[in-house]
């Protein structure tokens, strides 16, 4: 109970949780809805417990049985006193869910740093989670960070240390890597192939999904078959190719031209169970900076929620020009801190 008293004593309009319990506390709050309310009525005035410790199968059913009481299909709320959770059949079904659990990152070049931070993380203290997760994705950046994390984690800290060089590498020409002459692709070839293992392949087939963009009609597609390691470096490159800043020249795979899957799904949430989402970019995602302002104003960008701030804009050119060695290790320490900020929270932490 510890948790649900922190979480309410930090909202004013909560403030009756410790005296009444959370059933009378509901009971009040129903009281105010009118009939015919809807569950986006009544989740948009609960918001606040979704930043404060309401792991995500909790918040969904007790908006659920608020708008039943409302409607007046539902008299009776129990909840479990040590987690709030509702009980019965829904509950077991919402957890059997919720244990199927993938993981996605997003897109975002150079800011993988932050992702390699997050994966760290998760490696140290994410075991819990990690066994359950069935299947990883990713763009860009982030399915190569999805990828190792899925065939070779043990790699973790030697694929950091090789990102660091990458981008002091890029950092030295006088146009990063726009500069003429300079191989992208051939250079992110070489780092990948340096840290993949032979198996690679046969580790992710159909765990690994990663987002790609045809070059010929623009849509997004999530390839997760691999016949050979040749073919899982080809779809990551694919993945990273982002036209002209790359280069001019496609990746070639199976006959078809493929280039950057961030520019059509910059994060990738798939279809069964529960998709973690990650990401260096402020927004509504589960592991991400926590931009504050007066106002919050989201733009969907490639498929993403991403708050509309001056820090977001900042990352978006670090994203393409890697800033200095300082600031890389500060966003490798951001990724690795929010992600053990949201394993505490959904109570995932060992």
């Amino acid at each position: 109970m510890w948790a649900i008293r922190n979480m309410y004593r930090s909202s004013a309009q909560w403030c009756n949780f410790k005296q009444r319990g959370p059933q009378s506390t509901l009971q009040l709050k129903i009281q105010e809805y009118g009939s015919d309310t809807d569950s986006s009525c009544i989740s948009q005035d609960l918001q606040p417990l979704s930043t404060y410790g309401v792991s995500q199968y909790q918040y969904a059913w007790l908006i659920m049985d608020m708008v039943a009481a409302v409607n007046g299909e539902g008299d009776k709320m129990s909840y479990d006193k040590a987690s709030m959770a509702p009980q019965g059949g829904r509950h077991h079904e919402m957890e059997a869910k919720m244990k199927h659990i993938n993981l996605s990152f997003a897109a975002c070049g150079f800011l993988g740093i932050y992702h390699l931070g997050a994966a760290s993380a998760l490696c140290r203290h994410g075991k819990k989670l990690l066994k359950v997760v069935k299947a990883f994705a990713g763009a860009s950046a982030g399915s190569l960070v999805a990828t190792v994390l899925l065939t070779v984690p043990e790699n973790i800290e030697e694929c950091t240390k090789i990102t660091y060089e990458f981008a002091e590498d890029t950092r030295k020409l006088y146009l990063g890597a726009l500069t003429p002459g300079f191989d992208l692709m051939a250079k992110l070839r070489g780092c990948i192939d340096s840290i993949l293992p032979p198996n690679a392949h046969e580790i992710a087939e159909n765990r690994l999904f990663v987002s790609v963009t045809s070059a010929k009609n623009g849509k997004n597609h999530l390839l997760s078959n691999f016949a050979s390691r040749e073919d899982l470096v080809k779809v990551l490159l694919a993945s990273s190719f982002i036209p002209l800043y790359a280069g001019i020249n496609a990746v070639d795979y199976k006959g078809q031209k493929w280039i950057d899957g961030g520019l059509t799904d910059g994060l990738p949430i798939l279809p069964v169970g529960r998709t973690v989402t990650v990401s260096p970019f402020s927004g509504r995602l589960d592991i991400c900076p926590q931009d504050r302002g007066r106002m919050d104003v989201y733009a969907k960008v490639a498929k993403q929620d991403l708050k509309l701030s001056t820090a977001n804009f900042v990352r978006l050119h670090q994203a393409l020009f890697p800033p200095g060695q300082e600031k890389m290790e500060s966003l490798y320490q951001e990724g690795y801190d929010d992600a053990i900020h949201f394993l505490l929270k959904e109570n995932w932490f060992e």
